[in-house]
């Protein structure tokens, strides 16, 4: 049987924009809304399987409903600017899936599928309209049904004849009467003043139309609708019409035209890549991304023995691990492209060919690598030293946008309009199936990459200049990934002997803190099964709950926090889950990754992924030790020197972020505080509160602490009540006080944002950018959270910014001198050091003198140093 489906365009594009938080991919470009039509697309062309189709559009803004009733649809506020511009990205879409498209001049996209779906069940067809937009109801009969979205674009109700009896007791037919009465307020249908669904719905059971009702005036009950009625009779004659969808618009298109046999998937995907659709573009398999690729002819040689003449500077570098835990991973092969060509070689050739030993190692020659820390480390580890990189590929390619959720070469390629690089799971698969395929492909692969790599150096230098970046990469941040690729090798010791004591000790705690909440609770239960916890908690304890899942209470940690003094059980759950954490998370997990021979953890530093430039590590994360529970400053004692009469040295930034502030805003209360090097937060305190030093109480100094730190994350007076356990109205007294206090401070607040919205961007004091498109957000909360952001990226990833500054800097100090230290990790604001004792006054001076240098401020940077026999004892 022949089926044709009927989309609105503009419905579904509506109902995508307002269900989907506002997205855009790495031109700019809006794309929330097409995202979501495409994935309703998806679904409608795997559920329905439509021998036929059509996506019908509103031409414009003038009907012949507006000859009939010049204010029809007046009510509605102007579409988005964000969401217009979107529908041609969605024609587009409609375009590579080769789906025919149709809008009519005069007509709205109701009266061509009205239309086609009346002419098409004439003709036997089954027919499906998909819509938000419940006028389309009135077209169901025993061959066509609508299906409506519900919520979003995700749930749908579906809609015949029998269904819309159930749902309004009416006959499809009706729906126009229904309208005539009631009125639609978002097309501006004013219907009979007074009379809403309910009473419509029992008009129609008694009289059936519009027309009757009318006629019948006098039988009706109540005298004040009697009233309305006799007074809005032409309104809801109007209204009717108004609300009647038209079924013979001149249409200039058969119905064999919209015969659909699906899409070339080359299209598709090209499509996808351009919008970085990429979780779209994992529902085609290998095959159709490899056709979708453009593989152009490649001349590249395999090489076993690497002679001089096939290196040159510059030459793109590519050194392949499968495994990103890249530590004593092995790597798959090496491709250099240059002005020689391209060339493969196996890895273990390239180990022993001291040519190539010597190319890597030489500063002289310039190397272009993408992620040249993994580099550095998987090398180290084949006794390989790299140095001479001048360009880093996907640390470029971060700078430019960090909100991209991928910097893949295949990806960048892809974004860039180079193409010819397939993605990695293309060429080794995937999760259990990832493999290495047979030398040649490996060897065609990492080749296309290298060459692709050797293209696009130029086009993303040109781009880092025109954003003025280019020193952002090429003096800080490859210098650090070079820093970071050696401190990783180097790696951290950890006492197997402690963690294993403190795991003893932390077990011991777990079960007697699991009695006590059995002992509350008054029963045994899984304190880990949030359903077991929830009937506990909500219905035997008879605590309110705060809100409730599809599997039943919510027992999340924001729940229980608001729970907290509501009964003793809630500090215990509290305290047995963050112990349970530092357990399994620390303890076991750092047993488990720590070196057996040397006892040494290799974390992994993430350079590419946050938005504010912060670094980041994994496997362990060391940056995310829990500090506030003194079981969790305890795990730090467990890093300890791997160098027998060496020492920890911490040195951290003090107040970074609030020195930044000064300096950014150039306020001189807030410089004042630092350039005297007075206690900030009681100077707020001083000034907020207008008494002196001496006068100022612990009380007053925690409010000021609170509200200097949460400031610059534009914290409101609900998030500050709740910090402080005030009131709003307290909190928001205390807010003005502040900013009156801080004036340039507030001017920087209000500053930031407005000049955001003009550029679409803020960024650090060393030019490190942050796109922020949620700004013109319509929706509240995205736009709030966006100017949050604006307010305090500049401030963050400065204070980011500093430290790795700092870091490269205290690199190159010490390869000038003849300290036995080694720089270890980067937690946040501190830095960590191993040092033999008898040069640990000196190496905690050029610290100090380094870290306070790293970058000049109106006010002074300081840093505390301290040391010890472990990581706990230097803080």
């Amino acid at each position: 049987m022949k089926k044709l489906v009927l989309i609105d365009g503009n419905s579904i594009a509506y109902r995508a924009f307002f269900a989907l938080p506002l997205l855009s991919n790495d031109k700019g470009q809006f794309t929330n809304a097409v995202y979501g039509f495409t994935t309703m697309l998806l679904k409608v062309l795997e559920d329905e399987k439509p021998s036929h189709l059509l996506v019908a559009f509103d031409a414009g803004k003038s009907t012949f409903r507006h000859q009939t009733y010049a204010a029809y649809k007046g009510t509605r506020q102007k579409t988005p600017s964000e969401l217009s511009g979107q529908i041609p990205l969605i024609h587009q879409v409609l375009d590579a899936f080769s789906i025919k498209r149709y809008e009519a001049k005069e007509y709205e996209a109701d009266d061509i599928i009205g239309t086609q779906a009346k002419a098409a069940a004439k003709e036997g067809y089954q027919v499906v309209v998909i819509t938000g937009d419940k006028d389309l109801l009135q077209l169901v009969d025993d061959q066509i049904e609508v299906v409506l979205t519900r919520k979003g674009i995700t749930e749908v109700d579906r809609y015949n004849e029998a269904k819309i009896d159930e749902r309004y007791g009416l006959k499809p037919a009706q729906i126009i009467d229904l309208k005539g009465l009631m009125g639609d307020t978002s097309d501006n249908i004013p219907g009979v003043p007074g009379v809403g669904e309910k009473t419509a719905l029992k008009l129609l059971s008694e009289f059936h139309d519009v027309e009757t009702v009318l006629d019948s005036i006098d039988q009706v009950s109540g005298k004040k609708l009697k009233e309305r009625l006799e007074e809005h009779k032409e309104q809801a004659i109007l209204s009717k019409k108004l609300a009647t969808i038209v079924t013979d618009a001149p249409l200039e298109h058969s119905l064999s035209s919209l015969l659909y046999n699906g899409y070339e998937d080359a299209n598709v995907i090209e499509l996808f890549k351009e919008l970085s659709f990429n979780s779209l573009l994992n529902r085609f398999s290998s095959d159709d991304h490899v056709d979708a690729v453009e593989m152009k002819e490649l001349d590249y040689r395999i090489v076993t023995e690497p002679t001089a003449d096939y290196f040159a500077s510059p030459s793109a570098v590519v050194v392949e691990v499968l495994d990103e835990h890249y530590h004593h991973a092995d790597i798959v092969g090496i491709s250099i492209a240059n002005k020689n060509g391209v060339i493969f070689i196996p890895t273990e050739k390239a180990i022993q060919s001291e040519v190539f030993r010597t190319f890597m190692k030489s500063d002289e020659q310039e190397k272009w690598l993408f992620d040249a820390k993994q580099a550095v480390v998987a090398l180290a580890w084949q006794g390989i030293e790299l140095n001479g990189v001048s360009f880093d590929l996907q640390m470029a390619s971060y700078l430019l946008d960090p909100s991209l959720s991928s910097h893949e070469i295949s990806d960048i390629a892809s974004r860039k309009g180079s193409g010819g690089v397939q993605e990695d799971e293309q060429v080794y698969g995937k999760g259990a199936k990832k493999a290495l395929p047979e030398q040649g492909k490996v060897a065609e692969h990492l080749s296309r990459k290298a060459n692709v790599m050797f293209e696009l150096k130029q086009i993303l230098e040109k781009e880092l200049k025109e954003n003025e970046q280019l020193e952002l990469l090429t003096e800080l941040e490859m210098p650090l990934s070079i820093v970071l690729g050696k401190m990783e090798k180097e790696g951290i010791k950890v006492d197997r002997t402690q963690l294993k004591d403190m795991g003893e000790d932390l077990s011991e705690r777990l079960s007697a803190l699991e009695e006590k909440i059995h002992e509350e609770a008054g029963e045994s239960f899984n304190i880990n099964s949030p359903k077991q916890l929830g009937v506990i908690l909500f219905e035997k304890l008879g605590l309110p709950p705060v809100k409730k899942t599809k599997t039943g209470y919510s027992t999340s940690a924001d729940v229980l926090e608001k729970l907290s003094g509501s009964h003793t059980i809630i500090e215990s759950i509290l305290l047995y889950r963050q112990l349970g954490k530092l357990y399994s998370t620390y303890i076991e997990g750092l047993l488990k990754v720590a070196d057996k021979e040397t006892g040494k953890v290799h974390t992994r530093f993430n350079q590419a992924l946050t938005q504010t430039g912060r670094l980041s590590s994994t496997d362990p994360n060391l940056q995310n030790i829990p500090i506030r529970l003194e079981e969790g400053r305890k795990i730090r004692k467990a890093f300890v020197p791997s160098k027998e009469n060496s020492v920890i040295v911490s040195a951290d930034y003090s107040q970074i972020e609030l020195r930044v502030l000064a300096h950014i805003s150039g306020d001189e209360g807030m410089k004042e505080a630092f350039l005297k090097d007075m206690d900030i937060h009681t100077k707020t305190a001083m000034d907020v509160f207008h008494v002196t030093e001496a006068e100022v109480t612990d009380s007053m100094r925690r409010s000021a602490k609170a509200v200097n730190f949460g400031i610059v994350y534009g914290i409101s007076d609900y998030g500050l009540s709740q910090n402080l356990n005030i009131t709003r109205k307290e909190a928001k007294e205390f807010i003005d006080r502040y900013l009156a206090s801080y004036p340039k401070v507030k001017a920087y607040m209000e500053t930031v944002v407005e000049e955001a919205k003009e550029k679409g961007y803020v960024q650090t004091l060393l030019a490190r950018r942050r796109y922020l498109p949620e700004l013109t957000s319509r929706n509240f909360n995205m736009r709030s959270f966006a100017e949050r952001t604006a307010m305090n990226t500049p401030i963050q990833g400065t204070a980011a910014d500093i430290i790795k500054r700092a870091m490269v800097d205290m690199s190159a100090e010490l390869e000038k001198t003849t300290l036995t230290a080694t720089m270890l990790l980067q937690v946040h604001d501190e830095l960590i050091f191993e040092v033999d004792e008898k040069d640990k006054d000196e190496l905690m001076k050029l610290v100090t003198q380094v870290m306070e240098q790293a970058l000049p401020l109106d006010v002074p940077l300081k840093v505390d140093v301290s040391s010890g026999a472990s990581w706990y004892d230097a803080k």
